[in-house]
């Protein structure tokens, strides 16, 4: 199930959304651009490492300080489909979420839900040394503040009924809700086991979207879709 794009329009462009997919992009075809030895070195300075976040003797090593890497992992990509899938979402979802809430808001509301996602994944997996990167939890909680905000909006979506493909227009609730249990039922069957995806990342931020949207979202915004009562 890929969502294609949603039918749900915006006041004004979505200067913001646009920003962080340009820098991502911008990021990501730096980290191609360098060789492998030294790509390497960019991803353990700037990566978040679990280990080091909890270890004093670990949390001087890398270029910035390891708690700064909860900000600068979220701007690396670890090859084409995980940025691709990330600034899809991005994409998709975050035109209208920027929009509930204006531009300046919509940075703060980004970067905290990175954050949390990043400490959860980091909580989860604290003795972890293998770096994670990626928008991915950032973007979690873009996706639980648009499934408060626009339940029923319809997604044009791309599922797979056996050997074909088709395009259906699904609501929000339930293409949000599918990807949310995906990840929930992920992070516990990969408890452990030291799989390379950040799904507590996933979790933790779209769980951090859906409670800090009331914070952030306009007055004049209703949850769930309703029209506001004059």
């Amino acid at each position: 199930m890929i969502p294609l794009r949603d039918i749900n329009p915006t006041e004004r462009f979505s200067v913001v959304t646009a920003f962080f997919i340009a820098v991502n992009i911008a990021v990501f075809i730096y980290e191609l651009l360098l060789g492998a030895v030294a790509r390497e070195s960019f991803v353990s300075s700037f990566a978040l490492i679990p280990q080091r976040l909890f270890s004093q003797a670990t949390a001087a090593q890398g270029a910035v300080p390891v708690e700064a890497t909860m900000f600068t992992s979220m701007f690396m990509h670890g090859g084409f489909l995980h940025i691709a899938g990330n600034m899809l979402y991005l994409w998709i979802f975050g035109n209208n979420v920027e929009d509930s809430m204006g531009r300046m808001r919509f940075v703060l509301f980004y970067f905290l839900c990175g954050i949390i996602a990043a400490y959860s994944h980091a909580l989860a997996n604290a003795s972890s040394v293998v770096p994670m990167i990626g928008a991915s939890g950032a973007i979690s909680g873009v996706l639980g503040a648009y499934l408060m905000l626009y339940p029923r909006a319809r997604v044009l979506t791309l599922v797979a009924f056996g050997l074909y493909l088709r395009t259906v227009e699904l609501p929000a609730m339930f293409v949000l809700g599918f990807w949310f249990v995906l990840q929930f039922l992920s992070a516990l069957v990969s408890a452990g086991t030291g799989e390379g995806v950040a799904w507590y990342a996933h979790v933790g931020g779209f769980v951090a979207g859906i409670a800090l949207i009331g914070l952030f979202k306009r007055k004049k915004v209703p949850f769930w879709g309703r029209k506001r009562e004059e």
